[in-house]
Formats: C-alpha cells, structure tokens, sequence
C-alpha cells in the first residue's frame, strides 16, 4: 500500500523523489515525507500530512537538495495519520528510514532499545527499525553491516530504504513480503516500490528477491541474499513508459481504464488463440499435462479478484467439468486444510503482491497441491516468480483505486484457462470454438457498451442523494453484481450490497421501497424469466429498478424501471460485458458526488500487508 522511492545520484535528487511519490499516488496514502543528504553530510527532513503537494509545498518553503535522499507515502497501520507517524523515520539526527510492510515483533524491539537509552516519537512499528541500526553504527558496524544485522532480528514482513550521515556514499535497501526494485542509471541508482515511479528517469530493473539485501553507491549496485552471500539479480528492461501512467486527455484514471478495456482485453488474448483455437502453450509448455492431470480447482484472492474467482468457478464447472472452490485468500491461512488429489491452486492478483495472497500460495505449496498457476498483471511480482504456471493478464499500469481493466483482462485469463482445461478433459472442438470466437468479439462489444456512456451518465443522476443500493444478478451474473456493488461504494461512498436474484425473499426484500435503487445484470439465458419474477417482486414493493439487459430478455421498460439494452453476447462471455456498465455507473456517481475516484478515502491500490 506505502509507496517507496530513493535516488543516490551526483545531482539533487529531491525532484526526483516527489515527481516519484506522486507517480505512486494511486497506492494510496495519508501523509508522506523525504530525507536528504546534503554536500556537507546534514540530514534534512520534511513530512506532511495529506497529500504529496502538502510535502513539496513544505519542501518549497523550507528547501533543501542532496545527492541521497528517501521519500515513502504512508497508509496508516500503526498509529493514526500524523506528522510524528509519517516516514521517514530518523534515529538521533543521524540515519533516516523508510519502510514498507508490519513489523510483527517491534514491541520487543521497542521494549529493549528503550532501556537502553532510546526514546520514541511515534506510534510505529518502523521507529524501532530506525533505532536499532543507529544502535549498530554506534557499536562499529558500517551501515550495510547495521541493516543486515537488524533484519535478522526482525519477524515481519518489510521493505527498507536506510540511508546515515556517517555513511553518506550509500543507499541500503532490503526487502522480505514487501516489493522493491531497483532502477539503474549511469552514475545514479534509484529505489521504489514500483517501477511506475522511475520510469521518468530510467527503465532499467534489478527486481530484489525474498530476503535480498543491497547497497547502491552512485557507480556500483551490489546485491546479498538472505544468508549474505553476493549475488547477481539479472537488470532487465521495462517495456513501459513515462506517459503508459498518465490520464491522458481523461479526467481521471478511471475513466480512462475503463476505456481502455478493449484493447486491453485485445491484449490479453492476443497471441494466445489462433483458428478458434487457445495455443497450448498459451499457459506455458508444461500446462497441457498438468491440466490433464487435474482434478479439482482451487481459486484464491482478494477483493475484485475474489469476483472473477467467483465467476470462474461457474465455468469451470459447466465448461471444464472441473469442481472449483473459491476462498479469500485472507481466510484461506487461517483454517486447517484437506487437499483432494490432483487440486491445482490458482491466485489472482492485480499487482502481485496483495499480501495475503502471496502468503495463501505459499502456505499452498506445503499442502501438496498438484501445481500452482498466477493470474497476474505484473510479470515481475513475486505471485509470478513463485508460481509453477503463469498467465499473464497484460492489462497494462492500472492507476486508479477501483480495479476495471483488470477485472476485466482477469476474466479474460480464466476463461482462456477454463477452454485450456476442458480441452484436456475431452471438450469437443465445436464448443472450443464457439467460445474463442464469442470471446474474440468481446472488445468490439465492449467498445458499443462504452458508447452507451452518455445514457448512464444521465442514470448516474438518480443516485446523487441515496444512501444505499442493491445489486441483483443470478449465475454468473452474481458475482458480477458483487463487483458492481463494491465499485459503487468504493468510490461513491454509498452503502452496496448484491445478492443472487433469488434470495430476495430470504430478507433483502425487506430492504426495497422507493428510496432504494435496485441495479441488475439481465443476459439472455436459461435464468433471465425467473430474474425478470425477481424484479416483479421488487416493483411491487415501490423499488426502482435499473436493468442492464439484453435486447431479446430485456423487460418492459416504465417510471419505476429504466432499460438499457447491452449487445447480445454467448451466454459464457456475459460476465466480462456485464460489468462495463456497473463500472461506468459506478464512476459517474462518485463525479456528481464530488469523491477522489481515482484515490478513495481509507483504500489502497495494492495491500502489501495483512
């Protein structure tokens, strides 16, 4: 979720350290601050409260340059969103820390530095850290020395940016559970959290792996591994630019990822089908026996992701013929397991690094799975690297908060993933390519759908003054109502909820009456009559509805019952259609409402901790 940038350079670094912090905005944050090193070997510090221009306006009006410098932008966790509690945090006057990641045992730490001697200004877990390098220098160790010493004592999960006066020619970082990069220059080295915020000064990578500990000076990048032996990490080249994370002619972030999702899911599938056929090694060249071979599925992930699971769980059953169960990755630790024979265990992850599905997989892998695959955007995330089979999304930078078309390219993946495993399971060739060929028309569909934006724009204008909302959709459209619901409260702040269709008299009936919005997905398909009786229900109660539906399902239209019609899709591909407009309504009321679409109150993009 924090945002980590740093520099060593022969030039003042501190532009770059802001131009960075804002470039990771989008992982939300509560306050930000940066440390620099000036020629003389003083450590300046700024921090703010709020948002990365309070940081450069406290920067202006007290400036100071350096050569080394650090910066971070916090998401509270221990202790509230203060000054005090904002990075970096600074030991005596003499080392500065950024960090990333909850260090479990720093109580302990806390309790043993405080007796001897040291004192503490904030409420963090990352004070401790800071206190107990400068202990080390204190006793003689430089500070690759310091740090390598004090990651040993820590239990956590971190990534650290270190940087002392007495050692002003170097820049130390190390990371466990928490992601960090390294960007290399000529004459200058960079650090972050995530290349997006260097690429407007380089896009060369060193990816630091679990337990890797590194020191940069401006001419050298030397990198140890957890047991201290040096190592070589490969320097591989990003194929993003500066402007792949900008809004273009957009308002927002989200507006235009929700745009880009036809060529986005283009991407996804392209390379991978070819005369209505997926490529075997669409999932890589050991995929088509590990397929073969299993038995059952088993998806785990997070938010949005958790969604697509969802509705991959249908298709793998009524496609593949394959049992699926789906769980939160949150829950999937904490709970004994019984793993059927012949199980592969699927995570999806936007970023990679969600953290709690990082550490599902690798409690997965001491469980006796069959193997592990990752659906993921980023090819370098740790999900990917420790995963045995891989399919990539290629969605691209996904700034905004709300996930869109990574929702979207997901789906794509799975679905690509369903057609590879019921091939294997003896899917006749028609139906194989039945859902090629529905799936290849999808970004043309999708583009009509955006088409439609004007007319949920003016729809947008009933929800300005409502404080709760409900969601209806029935098989694979369930899931895809979750998704409209959680992207409508997470960046309009309006109360959501979604149930299946048929639950309404279980007790969400009780809920419907004239202020209450009631929003469904209604496709052509076996379910669409009984959903239409479930709408019935809720008109008779005084709701109003707002139906998305096919032109052939589509009910009759009145006062208290908008349609719009969506293009006519497979019934199997439904899912990634049917969410396009839950997002544009979801955006447009978050506009007319006046929230930070974009950046959300409390949330962040990628949630690198528990």
């Amino acid at each position: 979720m924090c945002g980590i940038v740093g520099a060593i350079a022969e030039r003042d670094v501190a532009p770059i350290l802001l131009e960075g912090l804002r470039r990771l905005e989008y992982r939300g944050y509560d306050s930000a601050g940066l440390a620099l090193l000036d020629a003389a070997g003083d450590l300046h510090r700024h921090r703010a409260v709020g948002k990365v221009a309070a940081l450069a306006d406290a920067q202006a009006a007290a400036p100071h340059s350096g050569g080394v410098g650090i910066a971070h932008t916090r998401w509270a966790t221990h202790g509230a969103p203060t000054e005090a509690n904002a990075h970096p945090h600074v030991a005596r006057d003499e080392v500065a820390i950024v960090h990333n990641g909850i260090i479990e045992n720093h109580e302990a730490l806390r309790d043993r530095l405080t007796a001897v001697g040291y004192t503490f200004e904030s409420q963090t877990d990352t004070e401790a850290v800071v206190n107990a390098v400068h202990e080390r220098l204190e006793g003689g160790d430089d500070l690759l020395a310091a740090t390598q010493g004090v990651i040993a004592e820590l239990t956590g999960a971190y990534a650290l940016g270190v940087i002392a006066r007495r050692d002003p020619q170097r820049l130390i970082v190390a990371r466990r559970g928490s992601p960090l990069v390294i960007g290399v220059g000529i004459g200058e080295h960079f650090i972050a959290s995530d290349v997006a915020a260097l690429l407007p000064v380089t896009r060369r990578f060193i990816d630091l792996q679990e337990g890797d500990v590194a020191e940069l000076t401006r001419q050298s990048v030397r990198v140890f591994d957890a047991n201290g032996h040096a190592v070589e990490r490969p320097i591989r080249t990003s194929d993003l630019t500066a402007d792949a994370v900008e809004r273009g002619a957009f308002r927002h972030f989200m507006a235009k990822e929700i745009h880009e999702q036809p060529n986005a899911v283009a991407e996804t599938l392209e390379g991978r089908v070819a005369d209505d056929r997926i490529l075997p090694e669409a999932l890589g060249p050991a995929a088509t026996q590990l397929l073969a071979d299993a038995q059952r599925i088993q998806i785990v992930a997070c938010g949005t992701s958790h969604h697509a699971g969802l509705v991959a769980r249908y298709w793998f059953e009524s496609i593949a013929g394959l049992p699926c169960d789906v769980e939160v990755a949150s829950e999937f630790r904490y709970r004994r397991h019984v793993v059927a024979p012949g199980t592969v265990f699927v995570t999806l992850s936007q970023s990679g690094e969600t953290a709690d599905t990082l550490a599902a997989l690798r409690e997965a892998k001491t469980l006796g799975y069959r193997a592990t695959l990752a659906i993921c955007n980023v090819p370098e995330s740790s999900l990917v690297r420790e995963s045995d089979l891989v399919m990539m999304t290629r969605a691209g930078p996904e700034i905004g908060v709300a996930s869109t078309k990574a929702f979207t390219t997901q789906l794509t993946a799975l679905l690509l993933t369903v057609i590879a495993a019921g091939r294997a399971h003896g899917m006749d060739r028609e139906a194989e390519a039945r859902l090629i060929r529905a799936l290849r028309q999808i970004p043309r569909q999708i583009e009509t759908v955006l088409d439609l934006e004007s007319r949920i724009e003016t729809l947008a204008e009933a929800f300005i003054d409502k404080h709760h909302a409900l969601f209806l959709g029935r098989g694979t459209q369930y899931p895809i109502a979750m998704e409209g619901a959680l992207k409508l409260k997470e960046i309009s702040y309006i109360h959501a909820e979604a149930y299946p269709a048929g639950e309404l008299k279980h007790g969400p009936l009780a809920l419907v009456d004239g202020d209450m919005p009631v929003v469904t997905a209604a496709p052509n398909n076996d379910l669409v009559e009984k959903l239409k009786s479930n709408l019935q229900e809720v008109r008779a109660r005084g709701g109003r509805l707002y139906v998305f539906a096919d032109p052939a399902a589509a009910p009759a239209a009145y006062d208290d019952c908008q349609v719009i019609a969506l293009p006519s899709v497979d019934e199997a591909v439904a899912p990634l259609l049917y969410s396009v407009p839950f997002q544009l309504l979801a955006y447009h009321v978050a506009v007319l409402k006046g929230t930070d679409v974009d950046k959300p109150r409390n949330l962040a993009k990628s949630v690198t901790v528990e």
